[in-house]
């Protein structure tokens, strides 16, 4: 494999592009939005420059990691005579069902397609292509460039030589891969989600506050993040999805996404990403608790 696609310059993708391309991929990153693909190469060239001031890579890996990445807002000019694809995109299933459908109709049956996703079903995606063998969970872990993990997802139908393409790839990445089965929430998100609406429903019932509960899990459990924290790192609209798609799929009642969460999403509170969750990350806050909202 020498050139590869990502779709989707949020968070994960840019993420994923950038790991791809300092390991001397050539890469092509797609959204529908300029905008998203813009910041997406200033997100990915600040943490290059950090790496580099942290001697960590050198000043010609910088430069070139950066000309291995193209963009494009067309998904058909950006996959043409990719080996593979990686979708990063929202973690919607209706979203990314059509654009599975898509790849099937512009890209060979050899291509390998990957989803990044954090829970949905990689059966159900594959089941909308026309290469179910080639269809595969590539599931990164948040922030991309640093954290070793890549669960690496079986669909119903993925055949061996695909699951071992995209194992040997992850290596390469520097990452360490694991072999996972195909359900809900996967084993990242099926224990960390629970624990994040657990915690989420301790503050909801006034045992404890926002920073007493995320330093008890940090003092105490050795977490070097506490759960509301991380889950404004990870999207408070991220982790109700997550959570709704292991509810629908195990239909068991402590997948119910806590009501606080809910309200919280519904009021665009997604955490880090909107300046707000439960922690204000507006400069003149710098990550302050936030007062008031944390009511039945």
């Amino acid at each position: 494999m020498n050139k590869i696609a990502v779709i989707g310059a949020g968070t994960m993708g840019n993420g994923i592009a950038h790991v791809f391309a300092q390991s001397g991929y050539e890469v092509n990153l797609i959204d529908v939005s300029k905008s998203a693909l813009d910041r997406a190469l200033d997100t990915i060239t600040k943490n290059l420059m950090r790496l580099l001031k942290k001697e960590k890579i050198d000043e010609a890996t910088k430069e070139q990691t950066l000309k291995n990445i193209t963009t494009f807002d067309n998904l058909e000019a950006g996959v043409k005579g990719v080996d593979l694809v990686v979708e990063a995109a929202t973690e919607n299933i209706d979203l990314k069902l059509k654009i599975f459908k898509d790849l099937s109709e512009l890209t060979p049956e050899n291509v390998i397609l990957a989803s990044n996703t954090s829970s949905i079903s990689i059966t159900t995606i594959a089941a909308v292509t026309n290469r179910p063998d080639k269809i595969i969970g590539m599931h990164f872990m948040n922030p991309v460039p640093i954290m070793k993990l890549v669960e690496i997802i079986r669909g119903y139908s993925t055949s061996d030589e695909t699951y071992q393409t995209i194992e040997t790839l992850s290596k390469k990445l520097g990452k360490v891969p694991v072999e996972v089965n195909d359900y809900p929430g996967f084993v990242a998100n099926r224990i960390l989600m629970p624990m994040i609406n657990e915690a989420i429903e301790t503050l909801y019932n006034g045992v404890a506050g926002v920073q007493e509960i995320d330093t008890v899990m940090k003092l105490g459990m050795g977490h070097p993040m506490g759960p509301l924290q991380l889950a404004d790192f990870i999207g408070l609209d991220v982790c109700l999805a997550i959570l709704n798609v292991m509810y629908d799929g195990f239909k068991n009642p402590k997948y119910a996404p806590n009501p606080l969460l809910v309200k919280m999403v519904e009021a665009g509170k997604y955490g880090v990403k909107s300046g707000e969750g439960f922690y204000d990350y507006s400069e003149s806050k710098k990550a302050e608790v936030v007062s008031g909202q944390f009511r039945k």
